[in-house]
């Protein structure tokens, strides 16, 4: 394994945690653009943390899809609705195998099977695609016997966040009608954030971006630059940090990626303007600095990223947790950052570096593997052959140093 100079650290400090920088680019072409069936991963043994502590990326990825258009969210069924995803499974239901991918331009929800087979499952209706705003982040959460699919999106108006009926079998989905679950936040050519996850609590959360505005980040009557906290019917949770508000943290710019770890705590990585992208630990009711502070201020009343990047190093998106080991999406980064959080210190890894172009999501694949979502088909990237891919990364145990 060919490995890179470490990076120098460059002003990490954290109000929890002194910061280190260690950047690690392994090496090795690109495999080639092919198809391989989900269930291939089921027959690896899975990883145990005790066996194996923080993980890290191991061997040759694995293209699961290839042909995607601008797809900007993986929901895997299966981790969603049976492994602890905020949902549970229907009564006598079984394992669907089936993932859902949304394409942002086109407003298309594609089903990607078991098998290997990719099939429009449907379209989310009043999708308007304009800058970074269209079809954004996907989840599930399953109640009694239905299933329901979370979509956040750009309409003619305003960024929403609907619910659709899953309808069907797996290779057979569709959706039914859409209902409304949140409506009216600013939309722009830029910074509309767009994830949505349900955490281990229950509820939705969702991030907002600024829409283009730094001063809606820190108006508190404004959902815009928040991460938001909702019942699933979009209702305000009673223990929400400011009453009758869904806003549960502030002063953000552009959060797209959000994760638990095994201990609870949220973690959200977030794009910063010119200078430092940041990854932050999520507290109710904290004020995270934008528009007045970006990246580490060491400022009374603002906290603190507990890991920074230059923009040209990250612009993070999607953010995902493997046996608390966080593995954050770089789009003008073109890589995969592997962070290992320790007590006095945050240890970040720089993997596939321009082997795959901009990556925009990253979720825990089945039996202790990574799946990524690169994203050079959006108009920002260069698109490759077999662009844009969905890949497999096996992970194993995390060599130091």
């Amino acid at each position: 394994m060919r490995r890179s100079p470490r990076t120098p650290a460059a002003g990490l400090v954290a109000a929890a945690l002194a910061l280190t920088l260690a950047g690690c680019a392994p090496g090795g072409p690109a495999p080639v653009p092919s198809a391989a069936p989900l269930s291939s991963a089921s027959a690896r043994p899975s990883i145990s943390p005790s066996d194996v502590g923080p993980v890290q990326p191991v061997g040759e990825p694995t293209v699961l899809a290839s042909g995607l258009k601008a797809p900007w969210s993986i929901l895997r069924l299966d981790a969603h609705l049976t492994d602890g995803g905020g949902g549970s499974t229907p009564s006598g239901s079984t394992p669907s195998g089936s993932t859902l991918i949304s394409g942002r331009d086109d407003g298309v929800i594609k089903e990607l099977t078991a098998s290997g087979t990719l099939r429009d499952a449907g379209t989310v209706a009043g999708v308007v695609h304009s800058g970074e705003g269209g079809l954004l982040g996907l989840d599930a959460r399953s109640d009694g016997d239905t299933t329901w699919i979370y979509a956040y999106y750009t309409s003619t108006s305003d960024n929403r966040i609907v619910r659709m009926a899953l309808i069907g079998t797996p290779g057979h989905y569709s959706f039914g009608d859409q209902h409304n679950i949140l409506t009216g936040l600013a939309k722009a050519g830029n910074h509309d954030g767009g994830r949505i996850k349900f955490g281990p609590d229950g509820h939705l959360y969702a991030t907002v971006g600024d829409a283009g505005q730094g001063s809606r980040a820190q108006d508190k009557t404004s959902l815009n630059g928040k991460i938001l906290r909702m019942n699933p019917d979009g209702s305000v949770p009673d223990d929400n940090p400011f009453p009758g508000s869904l806003v549960y943290t502030l002063g953000h710019r552009n959060p797209q990626g959000i994760a638990w770890d095994s201990e609870g705590r949220m973690w959200a990585s977030e794009f910063g303007q010119n200078t430092w992208d940041e990854l932050n630990i999520i507290s109710p009711g904290q004020n995270y600095g934008w528009p007045i502070h970006e990246g580490v201020a060491e400022a009374n009343g603002y906290a603190d990223p507990v890991k920074q990047w230059s923009t040209a190093q990250a612009s993070p998106s999607g953010l995902a947790i493997v046996h608390d080991s966080l593995f954050m999406a770089a789009l003008r980064g073109q890589r995969l950052w592997a962070i290992y959080p320790g007590p006095a210190s945050v240890e970040a890894v720089s993997w596939f570096e321009g082997d795959y172009g901009r990556l925009r999501d990253a979720v825990p694949g089945p039996n202790g593997t990574l799946w990524i979502l690169t994203n050079n088909t959006d108009g920002r990237g260069n698109p490759r052959q077999g662009d844009d891919r969905l890949v497999q990364i096996q992970l194993g145990s995390h060599q130091e140093g």
